[in-house]
């Protein structure tokens, strides 16, 4: 896998990441979770490269690699998702995002209907402000009291993260053995998210408890919905929503899978890419 470095027209940098082949007939971009990074999930290269399929993807600013910006927003993420494709030189893509990377999905797909051709968004999370969500309804304490100091701002969501532990109840037994196979990547890479403090993180939560800057209802491209439904990190009833708000919407939820295991499904998105994108 290549990674590098590449300046924004504002001149910032961004580290992005490129599981080629270039020549592939289809290029699929991955929207990261929190923490991680822009690398593209190990687990699943294999299987989709065998489809002819290349992975590109940029750690978001404030994570290792790229400058931070102050007080962005979810749809901020977009022109950098374009910029990346233009340093790829990409001219049409997928998007995939999983947790916290599913709102940056659906911002690049809202934001760029003329170069994104299909989005898909797993365990992803809905605005603060959806209308008729209950959006803490079903997450795990430790989960809420971190999102309840991000509303608070930066200070707040950084106090937290310097001093609070994780909440065990926020994995259910399926996400944990997760980690002792090739899902055991997640252990490395939030490890690398993190290495430089948890700055990223905290950007994160803040943007997500935000505006987000763009409306769901407005995404025009095809869009998959995967969740869990015993997810305890981001409830199932957030991707329910977006499916009623977004027009062209497809969802799929899974008895008895969590947060993480809800990742062993990834094929029913690889298929559903390739018929969208190349029918």
């Amino acid at each position: 896998m290549l990674h590098g470095e590449l300046t924004t027209r504002d001149g910032r940098t961004l580290r992005w990441y490129d599981a080629g082949p270039n020549y592939a007939p289809l290029t699929l971009m991955w929207h990261h979770g929190t923490p991680n990074t822009g690398e593209p999930p190990a687990p699943l290269l294999e299987h989709f490269a065998a489809h002819g399929i290349r992975w590109i993807g940029f750690s978001r600013p404030g994570y290792p690699g790229s400058t931070r910006v102050s007080k962005r927003a979810v749809g901020d993420i977009a022109a950098d998702a374009v910029a990346v494709a233009d340093h790829a030189r990409v001219d049409q893509f997928a998007v995939l995002g999983h947790s916290g990377g599913g709102p940056h999905a659906l911002a690049t797909a809202a934001t760029n209907p003329d170069r994104v051709i299909a989005a898909v968004s797993i365990a992803g999370l809905a605005p603060f402000d959806a209308p008729g969500l209950d959006f803490f309804g079903g997450m795990n304490q430790g989960g809420i009291h971190d999102l309840q100091a991000a509303q608070l701002g930066v200070d707040a969501r950084r106090a937290r993260a310097d001093t609070a532990e994780d909440d065990p109840a926020m994995f259910i037994a399926t996400d944990v053995a997760m980690f002792d196979g090739p899902w055991g990547w997640f252990g490395r890479i939030v490890g690398e998210a993190t290495a430089e403090g948890p700055g990223g993180l905290v950007d994160d939560d803040v943007a997500y408890m935000q505006p987000w800057g763009f409306d769901p209802g407005a995404i025009a491209v095809p869009t998959l919905l995967m969740h869990g439904d015993a997810d305890r990190i981001v409830p199932a009833s957030h991707s329910r929503w977006l499916a009623d708000a977004i027009p062209r919407s497809t969802i799929h939820t899974y008895a008895g899978e969590g947060h993480l295991s809800v990742l062993k499904h990834a094929d029913v998105a690889l298929d559903w890419i390739i018929d969208q994108a190349m029918p």
